[in-house]
């Protein structure tokens, strides 16, 4: 993982290893297709933030019926396997809350599509939960 300099938090290697390990959870929850796994990682209502086809921006909370619901439209239930390889850069605003950037490459049935987007972790007394997804491409299902 990248660290930015002078952020509103420097992180411990500690916390950094935290988000490594909570991201390498989420990303065998989605490989997977664990919806309700991934669902259990979130803190609801979620924000989400994108844009569509217009270049439009939009933005959404959904609750976890509808994260579940779009999730498994989106990812599918079974079928090819899915893998992910990803490069994160978490930024600490504080020990309590984390914007992760990703690039991302997912793979499935040999097709490959690259992904960026970020998330915004927050630190409950759990452990850490997804509260923003930002992404571009999901404008039409935010509507």
């Amino acid at each position: 993982m990248t660290v930015l300099p002078e952020t509103g938090h420097t992180p411990t290697a500690g916390e950094l290893a935290e988000i490594e390990r909570w991201f390498e959870t989420y990303d065998a929850l989605s490989a997977a297709r664990d919806i309700e796994g991934m669902a259990d990682m979130a803190v609801f209502p979620l924000n989400l933030v994108s844009d569509d086809a217009s270049a439009r921006g939009a933005s959404a909370q959904w609750d976890r019926e509808q994260f579940v619901a779009t999730m498994t439209q989106v990812m599918g239930q079974g079928g090819e396997p899915l893998s992910f390889s990803s490069e994160r850069t978490p930024v600490f605003l504080s020990p309590a809350m984390v914007v992760v950037f990703t690039d991302s490459a997912m793979t499935a049935g040999g097709t490959t599509e690259r992904l960026r987007y970020a998330d915004v972790l927050i630190r409950r007394a759990d452990g850490w939960a997804f509260q923003t997804m930002i992404q571009s491409g999901w404008g039409e299902n935010l509507r």
